[in-house]
Formats: structure tokens, sequence, C-alpha cells
């Protein structure tokens, strides 16, 4: 029996690590579409290869205005080296051709149009036969200080941005993922990332993309020390403590989590190029990272009891900012695949058929695409893993079932009254105060001021004698 059972989720490598801080001057230059699919097919391990990819569609990977011709021809290169496409990163950034999504009227309408784009590329894949499942990733495209100068009114305008993006997802039949990174204004901490999803209120079509190496600095507080989750100067000799803090944060954001990046992180940020300091990816075997990564995993991928989400489909290594030098050898891709397939085999499921990606026709085009958390599993349940990845240790005053899907909160509604009141018009009784109107009803006067009227009468019949 095969000593790697599972095969569920799939697993991809990013395509982007190519192109993420490259190609600047002063940065290295970008490595090519063909180099990183030659790298990513070429890595075995025990027999097993990756499954996939997820792509950023920018030149000189892939031109965001393609047309249909051409992108047929990259899905047909793709799948020639047995892989498949999952999630594709919309380049939602002012250089790239978008707009801060708290930008201007025109900055906005740049960041949905590259957002539809990416959409329409998305849905094609899937119409080819090469994209059976993944998400279109997006951010808020602007920086924490930006945002920081009135944080309310700022991710306000993000939700409505991002809602707009959303009814263009909808349109195509596909769904947003957020990443949180420290560098982007809105999304730089957990807090922060959690009130932006509430505020935009479409968990249907926008959720959260989780990164292992990202995350880390949540629980770090970088860029948000009000809301870190492990103190000034923790000693990372005391797992427990790191432990605690990433179940909380996945209390919070996994209800939400709908894309998942395996990676690691030494806790220091890096930054290459253009592109902003964030979480610093560091190679699976870097003797710094702080993460148990097969173990650490398993707090996105299971639930509160332990079980098994299967929330998404493929579960995708992302290594931004490599070197070149370290990129370009294969010894790299064979080390992500081997941990990718120990958090496969600790946190996975079994599903009949074969991983093989379908002929390179696919289906007839305009067919209809399948939906993203298609299909249902049909296999039977994977052997239990280990121990140690089973239970996630958590405090044990909280124990809280997050729910199936988020709710975004709702202002609690009116409570109709039972009946309307009548209105009430006085009779001439009741005006000359013989009469008293109480609850649309007209009651008699009582009986307690009779006595008072007749003896002030009876006080007056004296002085009219007098008269």
């Amino acid at each position: 029996m095969s000593t790697h059972p599972n095969n569920y989720p799939k697993l991809h490598n990013a395509m982007w690590p190519g192109l993420v801080g490259k190609g600047s001057p002063g940065a290295e230059p970008f490595l090519g579409l063909d180099t990183m699919l030659d790298l990513t097919a070429k890595a075995e391990v025990d027999g097993i290869k990756f499954d996939g990819v997820d792509i950023f569609l920018y030149e000189p990977h892939l031109n965001i205005d393609i047309g249909d011709g051409d992108l047929k021809r990259v899905a047909d290169k793709i799948r020639a080296r047995g892989l498949m496409v999952g999630s594709v990163v919309a380049p939602v950034w002012p250089p790239t051709g978008g707009g801060s999504a708290m930008g201007s009227v025109e900055d906005r309408m740049r960041f949905v149009e590259q957002v539809r784009k990416a959409c329409r590329i998305g849905s094609r894949l899937r119409e080819l036969g090469a994209r059976p499942h993944g998400v279109v990733r997006i951010d808020s495209a602007t920086s924490v200080e930006e945002w920081s100068k009135d944080p309310v009114a700022n991710t306000r305008v993000i939700a409505k941005t991002f809602r707009e993006a959303c009814e263009v997802a909808e349109s195509f039949g596909e769904r947003l993922a957020a990443e949180g990174e420290i560098c982007w204004g809105g999304m730089h901490s957990r807090r922060a990332m959690v009130n932006l999803l509430e505020t935009v209120g479409r968990p249907q079509t926008l959720g959260f993309q989780a990164d292992m190496a990202h995350t880390l600095l949540y629980t770090l507080g970088y860029n948000a020390p009000d809301a870190a989750l492990l103190p000034a100067g923790y000693d990372w000799q005391d797992d427990n403590l790191l432990q605690e803090a990433l179940w909380k944060l996945t209390q919070e954001l996994r209800p939400w989590t709908i894309d998942f990046h395996v990676a690691q992180n030494d806790a220091t940020v890096k930054g290459s190029g253009t592109h902003d300091k964030t979480g610093h990816h560091c190679l699976a075997t870097d003797p710094n990272g702080k993460l148990d990564i097969p173990h650490d995993a398993g707090h996105w991928l299971r639930d509160d009891q332990g079980q098994i989400t299967k929330a998404f489909r493929h579960i995708c290594w992302d290594g931004c900012m490599f070197a070149n030098e370290v990129m370009l050898k294969q010894q790299t891709w064979n080390d992500i695949l081997a941990v990718m397939i120990a958090v496969r085999d600790d946190h996975g499921w079994r599903e009949a058929g074969s991983r093989k990606p379908a002929p390179a026709s696919g289906p007839a085009a305009g067919s209809a695409a399948p939906k993203a958390t298609e299909p249902t599993p049909v296999g039977p349940a994977a052997p239990a893993p280990p121990a140690k990845s089973l239970v996630l240790p958590k405090p044990a005053a909280r124990v809280v079932t997050p729910p199936t899907r988020p709710v975004a909160p709702r202002k609690p509604a009116r409570t109709p009254r039972a009946q309307p009141r009548k209105s009430v018009k006085k009779s001439a009784k009741a005006k000359a105060g013989k009469t008293r109107p109480t609850g649309g009803t007209v009651q008699p006067r009582s009986p307690a001021r009779k006595p008072l009227k007749k003896s002030r009468r009876a006080a007056r019949q004296p002085a009219r004698r007098a008269r």
C-alpha cells in the first residue's frame, strides 16, 4: 500500500515567484513562465508530482488582455506538462494597470476592470477544461500608511470597491479571495481583515486567502501592535504559546478561508524591487523557519474538532522573492514538493479517479464552467493522520464551533405592532371634561369624582341665594 494514500487536496506551485519583486531597476530579472513550468513539472518525490500551478495574470507570463486563441495555447502548454491551472492573481495594482481600491473613482474603476479581465480568463480556462477549481486573488492595492489616515472611511470605500468586484465575479461564476498581508491597507492585521470581510458582507463570493508566512506575522502584530497575539520579545522556544496564537487566529479567519498557501517564515519581513516589505517567505528546509509546516497547516485545514474541512480543492506553495539562483535549482522544488506531500498526508483525503489532467482538447467552447466547490468527494475516507496533526492545541475554556459559512452582521429588524392604534376624536362631552379618551375607547367618568363635584356645588349655593 502507498505511504501517501491521499490524492486531495491537489498540490500546486505558484508561478508568480518568477515575477514578484523581479524585473524592476536594481532587482533580479524575471523568470519566464516556461522556466517556472519546467521546474515544477520536473519535481518528483516518491513517484508523486505537482498537480497544477497558480498563475499571475501579468507579463511576461500572461497578458491580462490575452485573446482566446493565445489563451488556449497557454492552457495546452500547461497541460502538456501534466499540470492544471488553479487560482489566478488579478493585477489590481497601479503599476500593473489597476488602481487603489480606496482611491479616486478612476482608480476604483481600473481596479474593478482588472478583476473583470481576470475573471474572464479564469472562466475561459474552465471552459477549456484546464482549470477545475480555484479563485481570483485580490487585495486592496493600497498602503497601510494611506489607509491609516482615515481607517473607518477608507475601509468603507475598499468594501464598496470589493462589492463591485463581487458583482463582476458572480457574472463569470468566479469567487474572489482577498490575501491578507501586512503591507496592504485595511488587510494588514487579523482584526482589519475580519472587519473588511464583514463590511463587504458577501461571503458567497468574497473569502480569505491564507498564506502561512503572512498569517504568522499577523500573530506578531507587524503594522498593528494592538492586534498581536504573541507578546513583544516572544521566546520562540515556547511552542505552546505559538500554538494558542495560531488557534485564536484561525478561529477568526478560517470560516472565511477559501484558498490556502503553504509557506515558511522566519518571523521577519522582506521587500524586493517594487514590492513593499511583507512576510519573508523562506525555503521549506530553512533552519530558521518558525513553523512546523505539516502540523501548523492543520490549523487551517481542520476545524476545531480536528475534522478535515475540505474547504478547497487544492493548496499552493508560495515562495515569493526567492533569489533566482535558488529557484533555478531543481532540488529547491523537490524539497518544496516533499513538504506539500507531508501536509496532504496529514490533512488530506482520497477520492476515486485519476490525477491526470483532462485531454488537451477540453470541452467544447461555451460549455458551462464547473463550480469551484465541485465535484463532491466520493472516495473512502483517508486513514487518520498522526495524533500531532489530529488534535490541535486550544484553550480548554474556549471551544467554539465556527459557522459553516460566515454571515455578515445585519441590523435587527423592526418589530411591527400587533395592531395599529386607532385615532381618537374627542366627543363634545370629552371636550367638556365629562369623559376621558383611553386607548381608542371612551370610558365613563370615574365615580370617585362625583362626591367632589357635588360638594363644590353645595359650597356655592349660599352665595347664589345671597345674590
